[in-house]
């Protein structure tokens, strides 16, 4: 079966429904769960004259929105019994961060939602989970 799941989070709605997904799954095979969190640097730092305020308060909101999703996601895995250890990556893209993250904790299933865009939406924003199905060289579950 798998031996380490990795549940990627953004704290959206989709997201939480996939680490519910993930945690049964953990719980089923008897694994760790690995949770993450992917920030993207700072946006402004290209544009101009970049302040060190504006960096330090964008990750710090950054952070702390990271530390509220994936602490969700421990308590809800603690409540089943299933070990699960938060992770918190900074990539500039997010698909390959989470790719990074199942590597570096040696995952052999990741577990994420989807917005299920389609049309424009999905042409002009991508979807990060088509990238991580693209890229990831191990079994990914989709969850919408």
């Amino acid at each position: 079966m798998f031996r380490r799941v990795l549940v990627p989070t953004d704290g959206s709605d989709l997201s939480i429904a996939a680490a519910d997904a993930a945690i049964a799954i953990a719980k089923m095979a008897g694994v760790p769960l690995h949770a993450a969190y992917v920030v993207e640097p700072y946006p402004f730092t290209d544009v101009g004259f970049a302040r060190r305020e504006g960096f330090d308060h964008y990750m710090a909101a950054s952070r702390q929105t990271a530390a509220q999703a994936l602490d969700g996601i421990v308590r809800a895995a603690g409540a089943k019994g299933v070990q699960c250890e938060a992770l918190v990556i900074e990539h500039a893209q997010a698909a390959a961060g989470i790719i990074s993250a199942a590597a570096s904790t040696g995952a052999d299933l990741i577990v994420m939602g989807s917005h299920g865009r389609s049309g424009i939406a999905k042409l002009v924003l991508g979807s990060v989970a088509m990238k991580v199905v693209q890229l990831s060289s191990v079994p990914v579950m989709v969850v919408k």
